[in-house]
């Protein structure tokens, strides 16, 4: 599918916070030392990604873990390109940053659909 539609960057990043903003504040509030950042490509190997969480699921640490913030890139580009118009890429945005966190809580791609 080729997309029809694109956005500003800041138009983009708009729709981003107000997926974070949807969230309930129990699970907001456990995204603190999370960053949040949008790329306009995914790397080479991974063309068709739309959302990548790095880190370790709060499922997986232990108290004596010390680790640094994890991270929910998302990728501007192919929500884009699979998207035809502004709502269908505030529906994506929406989408994938749930997915995305959704990883950090520890569900696995079976629970997350």
């Amino acid at each position: 599918m080729v997309g029809r539609s694109s956005l500003s960057r800041r138009r983009f990043e708009r729709l981003v916070r107000r997926a974070l903003a949807t969230l309930p504040e129990e699970f907001r509030g456990r995204l603190e030392n999370v960053a949040v950042v949008i790329e306009d490509e995914p790397p080479e190997d991974m063309p068709d990604t739309l959302g990548l969480y790095e880190g370790v699921p709060l499922t997986e640490r232990s108290l004596e873990d010390v680790t640094l913030p994890d991270v929910i890139t998302i990728f501007k580009g192919p929500i884009e390109r699979t998207c035809h118009t502004e709502e269908d890429i505030e529906a994506e945005v929406r989408l994938t940053v749930l997915h995305e966190v959704g990883h950090f809580f520890g569900l696995e791609e079976a629970q997350l659909e």
